[in-house]
């Protein structure tokens, strides 16, 4: 999306609420997991905060990215389910969709950047799905799935920037509200912003004075810098190790984060890197860099959260170890 300019929502569109996420939550009981929370009072001494770490790398598929794609799969009608789906995808994404598709008996066809994750494109062509490769970019991927849609009919579930995906991520934060009641603060990366975004409906609604905060790379902060000067702004070509950070933040999405978002803070690449390492080694758990990012930016001081009681939505656990030490 360089260069191009990015318009507001549509008047017919509606944004989700929080009804939507309630039915979101009942769509997935029974096929998404209800993940775990997880402490560190190694992270905890070194923030001067208290972390609730909301495990969505043990969710299906290794990602959040499956309670939005299973509740949009699950809201088609008879006739978008008969078409066939289509996506486009870095990879948690076209993995939540290959495997909710094949739950429900629907055939999938992903649209990859080449440089994806070697374990994301195995894992989507494992669960059953075509993936069809084209070069980095959003608008390349999106160009290939028109041509695909032009083609065959496919029906489009967008990544990010739709209803359904928002509402279904937000199911993370409603579990983790529920679990554990009084949060001050709660962080999530942002990439597109569909996670951000429910994030950010259910928890304004079922806590109005908590305090949400959206974390992102410097190297890719096309949303900071959105946040600030109040329009979506290009997404310049991101090079970082969170590829799943590197999608341009969607029009829907950025309209609730307007609205409801308290802050985005930007980290360094090293920070994610240290903070990824720091995980793996002190909580004993598998993240991928992309959802390092928020408890790098309190470990960069970019959030003040001493004496705060703070929940942490870790994304997901899909990691090509082998491109992650070589890096």
């Amino acid at each position: 999306m360089n260069g191009e300019s990015v318009k507001p929502p549509a008047p017919d569109v509606r944004l989700p609420g929080f009804a939507d996420i309630e039915r979101a939550a009942a769509h997935i009981a029974g096929l998404a997991h209800r993940t775990p929370v997880l402490t560190s009072t190694y992270f905890n001494d070194r923030t001067g905060a208290e972390l609730f770490f909301k495990c969505e790398n043990f969710q299906k598929v290794g990602a959040f990215k499956f309670r939005g794609a299973c509740h949009a799969i699950c809201a088609l009608t008879p006739e978008q389910a008969a078409r066939g789906i289509i996506t486009h995808s870095s990879g948690n994404h076209g993995q939540a969709v290959a495997l909710a598709a094949a739950m429900n008996g629907l055939q999938a066809v992903v649209v990859m950047p080449k440089d994806s994750a070697r374990v994301k494109l195995d894992a989507v062509r494992g669960y059953g799905a075509e993936v069809v490769l084209c070069e980095p970019g959003t608008t390349t991927r999106q160009a290939a799935v028109n041509a695909l849609i032009e083609r065959h009919g496919y029906h489009e579930i967008p990544p990010y920037d739709h209803p359904d995906i928002i509402a279904g991520q937000g199911t993370a934060a409603l579990e983790l509200l529920e679990q554990v009641p009084d949060l001050d603060v709660i962080m999530a990366p942002v990439g597109g912003g569909g996670l951000l975004a429910g994030t950010a409906i259910a928890a304004r609604h079922l806590k109005p004075a908590i305090r949400i905060i959206g974390a992102e790379p410097a190297n890719a902060d096309d949303a900071a810098r959105s946040f600030r000067s109040g329009q979506i702004e290009p997404a310049a070509a991101a090079r970082t190790i969170a590829d799943g950070l590197r999608a341009t933040l969607g029009v829907l999405n950025f309209a609730v984060i307007q609205r409801h978002v308290d802050d985005i803070v930007t980290v360094s690449e090293q920070a994610i890197i240290d903070t990824t390492r720091a995980v793996w080694a002190r909580m004993k758990i598998i993240i991928e860099p992309s959802c390092a990012v928020p408890l790098a930016a309190l470990l960069e001081g970019k959030f003040d959260a001493r004496g705060k009681r703070v929940g942490v939505i870790l994304t997901g656990g899909n990691v090509d170890i082998d491109r992650f030490v070589a890096g």
